[in-house]
């Protein structure tokens, strides 16, 4: 299991020891790889500055001034590399129960 971030790897690595995170954090500089998925948005001017009010600096987070940001998704991948589970929405409240990737996992053996 990796999971991909649009941070770098200093903000990447602190997310990952405050949260005990054991798996790998991939960077997505500039939210290159998800922009090529079609699971990346720029975040509108209004909610910049909500963020930027809330103390949340995405540009130093990201480490650019792109105000880009993914949409959640997750991926179940065969060892051959075929894609057997994708869930992503748009609306970031809404996840998929961990029971559901792992059901998608089980049917890869």
């Amino acid at each position: 299991m990796v999971a991909l971030s649009p941070s770098t790897r200093k903000y990447a690595a602190a997310m990952a020891e405050k949260g005990k995170i054991t798996f790998d954090i991939l960077c997505d500089p500039g939210n290159s790889y998800a922009e090529k998925l079609g699971l990346s948005f720029v975040l509108p001017p209004r909610l910049s500055e909500v963020y930027s009010g809330l103390g949340i600096d995405l540009p130093k987070f990201n480490g650019d001034a792109s105000w880009t940001l993914p949409i959640p998704a997750r991926f179940v991948i065969d060892k051959q590399g075929s894609v057997r589970y994708v869930e992503a929405d748009v609306d970031y409240t809404v996840r998929p129960e961990p029971e559901e990737t792992l059901a998608a996992l089980k049917t890869i053996g």
